[in-house]
């Protein structure tokens, strides 16, 4: 599969960057040992339902997924809200446990508890700094945190070569 941005099956809209970002989420949280459900329909505000299975026994998670390719002065922005007639809102505890990021171009995840960011809409990301001089650093490929809320978010895995959500 190329990088082309057109296919037989249209262009690559916002929305079906949307979907490949949810599929390769999909694909990346099972590969790790996650259970993962998705709520029939749009309506809900999150995307996933994630159940550990490790430590945290009988604790489903709500998890949002959003992405990025957008990059602007050495940084990638990413709307960390949802959409309502009267604009943009943040998220809040009602709605997600969790934001999930995937900055597309990098081929990096963040995975951020509401708490790290709420009730900010905009988030801004610094791959490319040290960690130290980066706001959201500590949560990059931070999936560690779905699974036991007392561990480091310094416990990264990535995706192998092979498995990039772009090969998808």
């Amino acid at each position: 599969m190329g990088e082309n941005k057109s296919s037989r099956f249209g262009r690559n809209t916002p929305k079906r960057m949307g979907e490949l970002v949810e599929v390769a989420f999909l694909h990346k949280a099972v590969s790790l040992g996650f259970g993962v459900a998705k709520p029939y329909g749009d309506s809900e505000s999150y995307d996933f339902i994630v159940d550990a299975r490790q430590e945290v026994a009988g604790r489903l998670l709500r998890v949002q997924v959003k992405s990025t390719s957008h990059l602007q002065y050495d940084a990638y922005h990413l709307f960390a809200g949802h959409r309502t007639r009267q604009g943009g809102l943040p998220y809040t505890s009602e709605q997600i446990d969790f934001l999930v990021g995937y900055i597309v171009p990098e081929q990096i995840w963040y995975v951020l508890p509401l708490l790290a960011f709420a009730p900010t809409k905009c988030l801004t990301f610094y791959p490319h700094r040290q960690p130290k001089r980066a706001r959201y650093e500590e949560y990059r490929e931070a999936r560690k945190l779905m699974s036991d809320s007392s561990a480091p978010p310094d416990l990264s895995l990535s995706i192998p070569e092979n498995e990039s959500p772009r090969n998808v």
